[in-house]
């Protein structure tokens, strides 16, 4: 049972965090995969809800399983999303490769030039969420933070 297929609305249309600019870029690169118009009048919150993984949304998913191509995608949409930020933040674009096995392990890094700003040891993907929308965007904001950082200390690799 993937977790977008709970229904219950998780997300509280009040929640400041809708505004963080981590959430709103992945709403940005949401949106910008819709090439036919699917979602255009789905709400931000709706296009967010399967990133959030509840307590009881955790709990309906199984222990081991083989992530769905679903999954797959929302895990790609985030680190493109933190691959933009640092890009909007250092000028230099960071780019997303990710090795996985069908199984869900597997690593994710972004690379800005020659310098890895972003190295992730990717487990039990199936299960890829956060708790709330924001941990999803301290999360992203963090990973994005330590990539400049990373940028900031070896900026001639970084260019290279």
């Amino acid at each position: 049972m993937s977790a977008a297929t709970v229904t219950e609305a998780v997300i509280d249309p009040a929640d400041p965090a809708l505004d963080h600019p981590f959430v709103r870029e992945l709403v940005s690169q949401i949106r910008a995969q819709d090439g036919f118009g699917a979602w255009e009048k789905k709400s931000d919150l709706d296009l967010l809800d399967p990133f959030i993984l509840t307590k009881e949304r955790r709990k309906a998913l199984p222990m081991m399983a083989d992530p769905d191509p679903d999954t797959l995608w929302r895990l790609g949409l985030f680190y493109n999303a933190v691959g933009l930020l640092i890009e909007k933040k250092t000028g230099l674009m960071a780019s997303p490769i990710m090795k996985m096995s069908h199984e869900g392990f597997g690593r994710m890094v972004l690379t800005a030039g020659r310098l890895l700003v972003v190295n992730k040891t990717l487990r039990d993907v199936h299960r890829f969420g956060f708790p709330s929308l924001a941990k999803l965007a301290e999360d992203g904001e963090q990973l994005v933070a330590d990539a400049v950082a990373w940028i900031e200390r070896h900026p001639d690799v970084a260019r290279a």
